[in-house]
């Protein structure tokens, strides 16, 4: 399970660069009213957003008085809006409404409580449907002073062109392999040298995928994309689904194998002076545009890796 990002924004890794343009801002008095926190899934958009609240708000010691309100999640400065999980399907929900947006308009018309800024956090800003997006986008046009909102977004294209450039863009690099290697043995002290191995060739510098790959203890899960791509019958492609979906987060990780092995495919390809290049970032772009479908829309999530481990096998 990955740690609660408030208190992982405590042991930041990586990302100094980011971080500096936030302090080099602040400092010069010319800070940007919202800012678009960008990058791929796990890289830690979150985590990051959160010490950059820290930062603004004088929390980024955890044993003073604002360190220990951001960790409580009780500091009257900070709101977070983000989507709201379902008790009874037990997922998050394929989107952030407008209702759960409104707060922010009665959060920054009132006083700061400490007599300094308020930070509103937007994580998942692609989640926005289009009512809760022309409501962000009212704030957005009228920003109140003393008032910084954060965006994080994997995917800013979706985001209305008229929020995107209301915001300063700030594009999240993957972590450097010993930034990686501290976060992992932080989180998992006890991981093996076997794991650690397996994890730094696939993780792509995303913590978020890296205890993915963690989680799915002995490589099972990349076993069963593997074979998913090579093809399968029918009875065994559902086998593979039910084993995927037994898994937490089972789902993304085993997209994210499948999208791994037609990327190396198709650089194997290219460098060989194959024509199968064009079919297989096709069959890349489909299977990602699946997913995110899928999680937008509440799709049945085996009909979703059935119709992936088709596409895949035919590439």
């Amino acid at each position: 399970m990955q740690e609660d990002p408030r208190l992982a924004s405590l042991y930041l890794q990586g990302h100094e660069a980011a971080l500096q343009a936030f302090r080099m801002a602040l400092a010069s008095g010319r800070m940007p009213h919202a800012w678009l926190i960008a990058g791929p899934p796990g890289i830690g958009k979150a985590t990051f957003a959160f010490r950059v609240a820290r930062l603004i708000l004088g929390g980024e010691d955890a044993d003073s008085p604002a360190g220990r309100r951001i960790s409580a999640a009780t500091h009257a400065d900070l709101l977070v809006v983000s989507r709201s999980f379902d008790e009874k399907r037990q997922r998050f929900r394929g989107e952030i409404v407008a209702d759960e947006v409104r707060p922010i308009n009665a959060f920054l018309r009132r006083t700061a409580a400490e007599g300094g800024w308020r930070v509103v956090i937007v994580d998942g800003a692609e989640w926005l449907n289009r009512s809760a997006a022309n409501a962000l986008l009212k704030i957005l046009e009228e920003p109140p002073p003393q008032a910084v909102l954060l965006l994080t977004s994997s995917a800013p294209g979706r985001l209305l062109p008229t929020i995107r450039s209301r915001c300063r863009k700030l594009d999240l690099a993957p972590l450097d392999t010993h930034s990686l290697q501290s976060v992992i043995v932080r989180q998992v002290p006890d991981v093996s040298p076997a794991d650690m191995t397996r994890m730094l060739e696939s993780a792509q510098g995303a913590p978020g995928r890296a205890l993915a790959l963690l989680a799915d203890q002995g490589g099972k899960m990349a076993d069963l994309a593997q074979e998913a791509v090579a093809g399968v019958s029918v009875s065994r492609s559902y086998q593979i689904a039910e084993a995927v979906l037994r898994k937490d987060d089972g789902f993304n990780l085993f997209f994210s194998l499948l999208s791994d092995f037609l990327q190396n495919r198709a650089r194997q390809s290219a460098r060989q002076g194959l024509n199968q290049s064009n079919a297989l970032a096709q069959a890349w772009e489909a299977i990602m545009r699946l997913q995110g479908e899928t999680e937008r829309f509440n799709l049945d999530k085996q009909e979703s890796l059935l119709q992936a481990m088709t596409i895949a096998s035919k590439a």
